[in-house]
């Protein structure tokens, strides 16, 4: 069974129970920000803060004003540039179709963060026991620890109003539909963000309005350039460097056996 979050933002009172439960369930530090003009207690997604409820103001038609909540967070992308950008395989899809980063292979070189069309995959600074800096690349895992065991990603747990949930994706999507010609009549720009231009996303969203005015891309595509490393260029250049290896490893034991025929001939010319 194939499963997607999906995200109604129309259902969002923002109230930040997912960004509390993120932070608890993954131990993460809080991080206290300057007051920047705005309801939204962080900017943006950083390295120890998975998740951020954004606020924008919108005004209507008739006057008023609408609060358009949106629960950010990593999309965890079907054909993620994160993951063709990551020169070290240490970033991978897991059986839930989740997007997750190998500590131990990640060396902190910060193409991961670049690729990112989101916004939603940064570096924290850590330092080792010799106090020394070293840098891991951090992101939502969407709970891929609590999936294993069958639980709920905590974000989804912690919704009171049904924002967030998590399960079958056909189901979800079907309900996504039903809810979108329900919202329609308020929202005429309401839309389902499921970008086919990285073959969707394991993270679908249905937004009142068009997607830049959540800070989303319209279109996102993984670059020509990153496809080219990652599904070509990096696998031939290892085949290469194997290739190379082994010769280097011939000429070697050729080179040996040389000599110790060399070395048998010339005793017995002696004899």
């Amino acid at each position: 069974m194939e499963t997607i979050k999906f995200v109604d933002v129309t259902k969002c009172d923002g109230c930040r129970a997912c960004m509390v439960s993120c932070k608890n369930w993954n131990d993460l530090p809080s991080e206290i920000e300057e007051f920047h003009g705005s309801y939204q207690s962080h900017e943006k997604i950083t390295a120890n803060t998975w998740n951020v409820i954004t606020f924008n103001e919108q005004e209507r038609k008739d006057g008023g004003l609408d609060w358009l909540f949106r629960h950010s967070s990593c999309m965890h992308c079907v054909e993620a540039s994160c993951e063709k950008a990551c020169p070290e395989d240490a970033i991978s899809h897991t059986k839930f179709d989740s997007v997750v980063i190998d500590y131990d292979k990640c060396v902190g070189c910060g193409y991961c963060v670049q690729a990112c069309e989101f916004d939603a995959i940064n570096l924290a600074t850590y330092i080792d026991k010799n106090g020394k800096e070293f840098r891991k690349a951090q992101k939502c895992t969407q709970c891929t620890d609590r999936l294993e065991e069958g639980m709920q990603p905590a974000c989804a747990t912690a919704c009171h109003t049904g924002a967030i949930v998590y399960g079958d994706k056909d189901d979800l999507l079907a309900s996504a539909e039903e809810r979108l010609a329900k919202v329609k009549e308020r929202y005429p720009n309401a839309n389902i963000y499921n970008p086919q231009g990285i073959k969707g996303t394991n993270t679908v969203y249905l937004l009142a309005d068009k997607p830049s005015t959540y800070g989303l891309p319209e279109n996102p595509k993984v670059a020509l350039s990153q496809v080219v490393w990652k599904d070509y260029a990096q696998p031939i250049g290892k085949a290469m460097l194997g290739a190379t290896t082994m010769a280097v490893i011939g000429s070697f034991i050729a080179n040996s056996l040389n000599k110790k025929n060399e070395s048998s001939e010339g005793e017995d010319h002696h004899e």
